[in-house]
């Protein structure tokens, strides 16, 4: 029976990746019609314009981008698209350029500038097409002067550390850049811009995903301060970006540009793919499987043991008493919690989900839980995420592994790693935050 409900909890993972494939994405919500380019509800006459670009920054740009060239070919003038390492494909008339994530390094620098180059050249005959998927905001650094690139990879250290959630950390980055925030989009203008998006941001704002570089932005240089101020950090990051946040505050720096600015109407901003796309595909391949399920939710966010012992504590119920689901029973989530760092070990929050999960239903039969980042990578590991069941503990603990102690120092690879637990996926292209599926057995 458990290793039945191992197989088919990484069955519904991959329906998942496969509903999230960057390529038939875009794929399903643009085509071209003769010298039309429909995109969502828009058409876009080709012979209008003088010159196409392709640029972009993503874990899943690079498929996004072969898509796009798969429709237009020749048409496309050049571009250039940064993507994380090893994030590849293969291109014809954009050119990849690869660079650091999480943390942006000077390759990301270069990639953002060169991007910045080729937009200014852009006129009201030509049309830029940007593609933005998760990983956009870290692949995309353009320090406002006087920020450095070490000083802007500190503050995202310290943000990523104290548990700041992806909104609050893009509300900070937007205000040290000089693309985030629809700066890209008024570096574009009078151009035409139509941005494709693969959302990897819970609620699909467009603000939010990858930092919004061609969208409107409601966040303001107060709301970088007081994400700051919240996690007490206005004292830790480096002086240069508290005084550029200052500044801003009174007024002395531009802001980025808001809803409503007229630069916005030659722009469209079309997602293509999102976390609740996966998640319905995950839903329907359990359901062939035989489970009765339960979507629990794609806006799941929070501290990542907390959440694992609310979805353990449903697994629980569902073997109790058969509710909300009798047996056979798969209950699955979509969205983004984050971790706390309290040790020094090696993880990430979807090995960390599973791992509090698992010490919470230790001893149960018929229980498996998985999670897993739908772009191949959880934390600063080779792993997507995890699997286990309710004897994963007493397996653990014949290894000499304490549960308890290795969840207490983020240490959650190294547990699973021994046990051959983690889930390795390699590179997926793609990246829509992560899917969790846990199943009761009959």
């Amino acid at each position: 029976m458990q290793r039945t409900l191992r197989r088919h909890a990484l069955e519904i993972f991959r329906a998942a990746l496969r509903a999230a494939d960057p390529a038939e994405a875009v794929q399903r919500h643009v085509r071209l019609h003769g010298n039309v380019l429909q995109a969502g509800r828009r058409r876009y006459r080709l012979d209008r314009f003088d010159r196409i670009f392709v640029v972009g920054a993503g874990k899943a740009s690079a498929t996004m981008a072969r898509a796009v060239e798969g429709l237009l070919h020749r048409r496309i003038t050049g571009g250039l698209v940064s993507v994380k390492y090893g994030h590849t494909d293969r291109l014809r008339r954009i050119e990849l350029h690869e660079c650091g994530h999480p943390i942006p390094d000077a390759a990301g620098v270069q990639g953002a500038r060169r991007i910045a180059e080729l937009v200014r050249q852009a006129g009201r005959r030509d049309l830029v097409i940007c593609l933005i998927s998760g990983g956009a905001s870290a692949l995309l650094p353009a320090p406002a002067p006087p920020v450095t690139l070490a000083e802007k990879q500190e503050t995202t250290r310290l943000l990523l550390g104290c548990g700041a959630t992806i909104h609050e950390i893009n509300a900070v980055r937007k205000h040290l850049s000089e693309l985030k925030g629809g700066q890209l989009a008024r570096l574009a203008a009078p151009a035409t811009v139509l941005t494709l998006l693969l959302s990897d941001v819970i609620g699909d704002n467009l603000d939010v995903i990858g930092s919004g570089p061609t969208a409107p932005d409601s966040s303001t240089f107060a709301t970088a301060r007081g994400v700051l101020e919240k996690y007490g950090l206005l004292e830790r990051v480096p002086r240069s970006v508290a005084d550029r946040i200052e500044r801003g505050v009174r007024g002395e720096i531009e802001e980025t540009p808001k809803p409503g600015d007229p630069l916005f109407r030659r722009v469209q901003n079309l997602i293509v793919g999102s976390n609740r796309l996966a998640v319905d595909e995950a839903a329907r391949k359990a359901k062939t499987l035989g489970y009765r399920t339960l979507v629990l939710s794609t806006f799941v966010e929070g501290e990542t043991r907390d959440v694992a012992l609310v979805h353990a504590a449903v697994v629980k119920e569902i073997r109790a008493s058969g509710r909300p689901l009798r047996p056979p029973a798969c209950v699955i989530s979509g969205g983004e919690t984050t971790v706390t760092l309290r040790g020094d070990g090696l993880g990430g929050r979807n090995q960390e989900f599973v791992l509090a999960a698992a010490m919470a239903l230790s001893g149960h039969d018929r229980v498996v839980v998985l999670s897993a980042g739908t772009d191949g990578t959880d934390g600063p590991t080779d792993a997507a995420g995890a699997i286990a069941d309710g004897h994963t503990l007493a397996r653990a603990q014949q290894l000499g592994l304490e549960a308890g102690r290795m969840l207490a120092n983020n240490d959650s690879y190294h547990f699973f790693e021994p046990l051959g637990d983690l889930l390795k996926t390699g590179p997926t292209h793609t990246n829509v935050m992560d899917i969790r599926v846990l199943l009761v057995g009959g």
